[in-house]
């Protein structure tokens, strides 16, 4: 299963990608979560020790491994490169494992149809389209918001789009505006998660006032999140109440993936 994790920044979404990819890798699966925020921080999320940590470097900003396989330097417009670079090997090489999480950065550069044509870009292009082509059993990409970076030919393999939103019409706006950007590539299968719930009446206002998107489930709000982040620990491990709802989350997708997502 394939699932792109977005919304506007500051909802959770990292929040959310630690929490599933967890989940499943507690569950036996085998996940690879790939952190495409241009501030990546999933490593900090996930709880990956200092040293895993410091092996990790965005694929965005490897200057020489972009010019070796594309044979143009980074930050060059125009000229003669690789438009389908050898990435097969990156996923491995460039990854750090730990707890059963996969975990590989990615950062970003403008790749979407009507972006930049560049060394960078091309090599994240076809880095996406080779991870969504892998055989991973559980695949992650904790995106930042928009879908313009996914491509018209690489919708066809993400299983679902996961949009978190916090139950304020602000955030619902933005989902609103994701979805229409999904929509514009094709991609249908998209689902609203809420994040930061502090009431029933909040979970309502999030199935009232959805923007067509199906509630998938929803994060409490819960103050040992922050605590987890100062304590440098995993919220999966530290919060209880968001380490059940994402069991939920993962059931209900479940639900959908013999429903509704082609495996």
């Amino acid at each position: 299963m394939k699932l792109a994790i977005t919304g506007k920044g500051g909802v959770g979404k990292t929040t959310l990608t630690a929490l599933l990819a967890q989940s499943y890798a507690d569950g036996g699966r085998q996940v690879l979560a790939v952190d495409a925020d241009p501030s990546p921080c999933l490593a900090g999320a996930l709880g990956f020790p200092p040293d895993l940590r410091a092996r990790l470097r965005p694929i965005a900003e490897m200057d020489d491994l972009i010019e070796e396989r594309t044979g143009a330097k980074p930050g060059t417009i125009g000229g003669f490169f690789t438009l389908n670079p050898r990435v097969d090997d990156i996923p491995e090489r460039f990854s750090v494992v730990h707890r059963g999480v996969r975990l590989l950065e990615m950062g970003s550069v403008d790749v979407g149809g009507s972006g930049c044509i560049c060394p960078e870009s091309a090599m994240l292009k076809t880095l996406f389209t080779h991870l969504l082509f892998r055989d991973d059993d559980i695949l992650l990409l904790d995106m930042y918001a928009g879908v313009e970076h996914l491509g018209r030919a690489t919708v066809d393999f993400v299983d679902a789009m996961l949009v978190v939103a916090e139950p304020t019409r602000r955030s619902l706006g933005t989902a609103a505006q994701i979805k229409k950007l999904a929509n514009d590539i094709g991609l249908q299968r998209l689902y609203l998660v809420g994040n930061k719930v502090r009431n029933d009446e909040e979970a309502k206002f999030l199935e009232t006032e959805t923007p067509g998107l199906p509630l998938l489930g929803w994060l409490p709000a819960d103050l040992k999140v922050q605590e987890a982040d100062r304590l440098g620990i995993p919220v999966y491990d530290h919060v209880e109440s968001l380490r059940l709802a994402t069991q939920r989350i993962a059931a209900a997708l479940s639900e959908l993936t013999r429903d509704e997502i082609i495996e």
